[in-house]
């Protein structure tokens, strides 16, 4: 997949592009800030400004390694733009995968290594990530919350880097979830996501640049789903 601008720069949300092509209801573009979406996170809102118009961001179709970008009424758009995406929503998706990535680390150190089966974040700043726990206390789940907003507190820093395909395999831990994996860029790399002193692991998505911007977190729920999946509700604070 090509690697996005917003993995990179995830506090920059607002970008002058060029359109490269276009057909009704869908434009694809020199650049953009936008997530398109993928590994739990929701796909980034915003919108589409032109000279003499503007259209708002519906979705995105990734077509031969390029995104295209999907707008509402059906418009063709051409020439320059600006693409903006939406501050908050991007905000609750950088504070809630920042703060699974917290949860997951603890998980993984208090339960021998124990994989995730599935993560979803949500609009309204709730959250859910499946962890394979067969014989998991589910107490000891929810135990885990005076630790994961004391992280939160402490401010550590998020920072992002590339390995091989070949390191990401052979480094224990950097591949967490049971069945999937971040794909890789067009160079071969996985994006490892590292939360200074506790976490290292492989992630497409956006995050914040240290623990300490995320408000606290609540955990929501702890549930069975099947005989070895637990589900770890959470939400963040104020919300």
């Amino acid at each position: 997949m090509t690697r996005l601008f917003c993995q990179d720069n995830p506090e920059i949300l607002t970008l002058d592009a060029t359109v490269v092509r276009t057909r009704p209801g869908a434009v694809l573009l020199s650049r953009h800030p936008l997530y398109p979406g993928g590994g739990g996170q929701l796909p980034d809102r915003g919108v589409i400004r032109w000279q003499g118009g503007e259209a708002a961001v519906t979705g995105f179709r990734e077509e031969s390694g390029a995104v295209w970008i999907e707008v509402a009424g059906g418009v063709e758009i051409g020439g320059d733009v600006q693409v903006a995406a939406d501050p908050a929503f991007r905000q609750r998706m950088r504070e809630l995968h920042t703060d699974l990535h917290v949860l997951n680390a603890l998980v993984y150190r208090d339960f021998d290594g124990a994989l995730v089966t599935g993560v979803q974040m949500n609009d309204d700043g709730t959250a859910r990530i499946d962890f394979d726990l067969p014989d998991a206390d589910n107490d000891r789940l929810r135990a885990l919350e005076p630790e994961l907003n004391d992280v939160i507190a402490q401010d550590l820093a998020v920072e992002t880097s590339y390995v091989s395909m070949t390191a990401a395999h052979t480094e224990k831990g950097l591949l967490r979830s049971r069945s999937v994996a971040p794909p890789p860029s067009p160079e071969g790399l996985i994006r490892i996501v590292e939360i200074a002193g506790l976490d290292r692991q492989a992630c497409g998505g956006t995050h914040l640049a240290s623990t300490g911007a995320s408000r606290p977190i609540r955990i929501l729920k702890i549930e069975n789903k099947g005989r070895s999946n637990r589900r770890v509700r959470i939400a963040l604070q104020g919300l």
